[in-house]
């Protein structure tokens, strides 16, 4: 048996193959992945990416590689013949391989008391919900940094305000992705200071802060990468913190919902964003007709 670790002592980080099989885009299986994987410390895969996977000639090329590089096998598969070819394989090879949508698929089948589609890519289709998020990121774009009419803004279902650099774009785009119409506007000392959102009827606007010790490291990231130089106001401590404090006082002012994205990711922004527009729309449908 190998040593005790000494309590305290840092592990090293583990390495392994992961085998991601799909006979479509291969993004649900990617996603799934990284959302298990990430629930493991010290823990770093070796991922090979097999999409689009739709003839038996291409999965004799996926096995061989599996053979190559042995590890994990995950996959997403729907066609009966290739997913019968891939488990042969990993039998073979005695490797472990596991359908990731099957207990949940399983689990709806028998609760719906539906058959299963055999339909690859049946979650990409060009149906109504794809055009609403392509309009939804459309629309992003166009009202990206301010831009756009106050009659354009009410056409989003969210508008976000905040001062530069506190994630407002990126959520935006994140948004688009769920097919909600996000715009957002950058408060501007001296310029813009988001009174004129107030006469907004439709969309919820919401307030983004940050911390100024945060917002003064990502904006010297953000000046590092354009090789700017670092004196100004833009950078400075006192002046980033009196706009923070100011953006906060006009946000309770205006009695808008607030995030604060210091520690929170874009996904994170975002799901709590969409949590607020459930809010409100079920206070909506339940206000007195």
């Amino acid at each position: 048996m190998s040593p005790a670790r000494p309590p305290g002592a840092s592990r090293l980080a583990t390495y392994f193959h992961v085998h991601l099989v799909s006979d479509s885009t291969g993004e649900t299986l990617n996603a799934m992945a990284k959302a298990v994987i990430a629930r493991f410390d010290g823990v770093i895969p070796i991922e090979h990416i097999y999409a689009l996977v739709r003839s038996n000639k291409q999965m004799e090329r996926v096995l061989e590689e599996i053979a190559a590089a042995p590890g994990v096998v995950l996959h997403t598969l729907v066609d009966r013949e290739l997913r019968e070819q891939l488990e042969e394989g990993c039998r073979r090879l005695n490797m472990p391989q596991i359908g990731a949508l099957d207990p949940l698929v399983g689990a709806l089948s028998r609760y719906l008391g539906a058959d299963v589609s055999a339909r690859v890519g049946a979650q990409h289709a060009l149906d109504t919900g794809y055009f609403n998020r392509m309009s939804a990121l459309d629309y992003a774009i166009a009202h990206d940094d301010g831009q756009g009419t106050l009659e354009q803004l009410e056409q989003a279902d969210v508008v976000l305000c905040g001062v530069s650099r506190t994630s407002k774009t990126p959520t935006c785009i994140y948004l688009a992705h769920r097919g909600i119409r996000a715009a957002n506007v950058p408060l501007v000392p001296g310029q813009e200071d988001g009174e004129r959102l107030t006469a907004l009827k439709n969309p919820l606007v919401v307030g983004l802060t940050v911390s100024p010790d945060r917002l003064v490291q990502i904006r010297r990231n953000r000046l590092d990468g354009l090789n700017a130089g670092h004196a100004s106001a833009y950078v400075d401590h006192d002046s980033v913190r009196e706009e923070t404090i100011k953006a906060r006082r006009a946000f309770e002012r205006r009695s808008w919902p607030t995030i604060d994205v210091t520690r929170r990711s874009v996904e994170e922004t975002a799901a709590a964003i969409i949590n607020l527009l459930s809010e409100r729309r079920s206070r909506r449908l339940g206000a007195p007709m």
